[in-house]
């Protein structure tokens, strides 16, 4: 984003003169965070998601690699090799349930990023990119977190990997070799177990090189804000150092306040017991469940139990694969002039009433024993689910009567004179 009020970078130091003029990362860094970058002043805290993520992601990145020094990916001692880095090495069990509860804390961060952006329609003109690029992330965060689920060895990580790499056995003609070719067997062993760990390691980099083309894609339009109002004049923004770097401190205290709760106090608190057991090929646990991250795509995964023209099974994991990739298509979908849902209330009835219950139930469906009434509220509820992005947003879209937008950020943050609501002079909704 190139505004012309933007401050520019002037070096002083003799140093950062000589690398500026040879290597511009001085520059590159003043332009990207600091006061060389003005955003909307009226940003909230629902835009520190953003940075938490970041940071999550470096967390999960360097607890990973240290764990990766002392971890055995070979079936025969992988669990004893995670027991032996909680046990023996120095500070391994603080490395293991940081990595473990900040992959939960990713998830939070990232579902939280989500909807504030369906909230917001940060999915339309001029930021489609950057959402598509978000959506890819994701996709990856979920690759990354199963293959991550995979590697302890316990019981619930041998049958998760044989219940999701079973999946791809429902696809026709090819869906038996493809799942052969996943495992490098006919079940999770010693082959799985080395392909999943090394996809696990190389993954996460493969994320921060995607997040490195997120944050370049929101520096072309800049960061949206809560009224979806563009910025129209230097009042609207301010520089970001030092106020939202200060801004997003303060998030991050409280988010590693929570965090270390977690951490120290109840680490276990979002595993499942049965992984603290051997894997047993020849024991299948009562009641098989993924992370809880996952809940909500598992859910619709079962919700599929009658076979109609396809297996059920295989609708079941088209409809999965779906409920994700509906996502691509919302700059299209939701056709409203008007970006923030402050100001649109037939659609924020269907969001905070529609979309988030349905969204907190498939939660709860998904972790629940695959057993009536279960079912039926999840078939239910995956039927809304994909309503409301195909069918109710468009018409909502099109036949709802936004309120009046703010003139401008500055005069909606001060509410300083009449103009500050959009009125009979004032430009249309944007």
């Amino acid at each position: 984003m190139s505004f012309p009020w933007a401050k520019q970078y002037e070096p002083t130091n003799p140093l950062m003169k000589y690398l500026d003029e040879k290597l511009p990362l001085p520059r590159f860094v003043y332009n990207a965070v600091g006061a060389g970058y003005p955003v909307p002043r009226n940003l909230s805290y629902m835009w520190n998601f953003g940075v938490l993520a970041g940071f999550c992601l470096v967390l999960q990145i360097v607890t990973g690699v240290v764990l990766a020094m002392h971890y055995a990916a070979n079936s025969a001692v992988a669990f004893d090799s995670v027991e032996h880095i909680m046990r023996n090495v120095n500070w391994g069990w603080a490395m293991r349930y940081a990595h473990a509860n900040g992959a939960s804390a990713f998830f939070v961060v990232i579902y939280l990023h989500i909807f504030r952006g369906l909230f917001y329609s940060s999915y339309k003109a001029p930021r489609e990119m950057i959402w598509l690029i978000g959506v890819v992330i994701f996709l990856l965060m979920m690759a990354t977190a199963f293959m991550g689920y995979v590697l302890p060895w316990g019981q619930m990580s041998f049958w998760g990997a044989k219940v999701i790499t079973g999946l791809f056995g429902a696809i026709p003609l090819i869906g038996e070799s493809l799942q052969v070719w996943l495992l490098g067997g006919y079940a999770p062993d010693n082959a799985a177990l080395n392909r999943f760990f090394s996809l696990h390691f190389l993954l996460p980099f493969v994320i921060a090189g995607c997040v490195i083309l997120h944050i370049w894609a929101l520096h072309i339009p800049g960061s949206s804000n809560p009224t979806g109002v563009e910025v129209k004049s230097e009042s609207d923004t301010l520089p970001f150092h030092p106020y939202y770097t200060a801004k997003d401190g303060f998030g991050l205290g409280v988010f590693l306040l929570i965090y270390c709760a977690f951490v120290f106090f109840m680490p276990n608190a979002l595993g499942h017991p049965d992984n603290y057991i051997p894997a047993n090929p020849l024991s299948t646990p009562a009641h098989i469940v993924p992370e809880w991250y996952f809940y909500p795509f598992y859910a619709i995964l079962r919700a599929f139990t009658v076979d109609f023209i396809l297996p059920a099974q295989l609708w079941g994991v088209l409809a999965m694969f779906a409920s994700i990739l509906v996502w691509f298509f919302l700059p299209w979908l939701d056709k409203s002039p008007v970006r923030s849902g402050h100001y649109r209330p037939l659609f924020r009835k269907f969001f905070w009433f529609g979309l988030i219950p349905t969204m907190a139930a498939l939660f709860y469906l998904g972790g629940a024993p695959a057993a009536e009434p279960y079912v039926m509220l999840s078939q239910l509820f995956t039927a809304y689910y994909f309503l409301h992005f195909l069918v109710i947003l468009p018409i909502i879209s099109s036949i709802e009567r936004p309120e009046p937008l703010p003139f401008s950020i500055t005069e909606a943050v001060l509410k300083s004179d009449k103009k500050a609501v959009q009125g009979e002079n004032a430009s249309p909704a944007v």
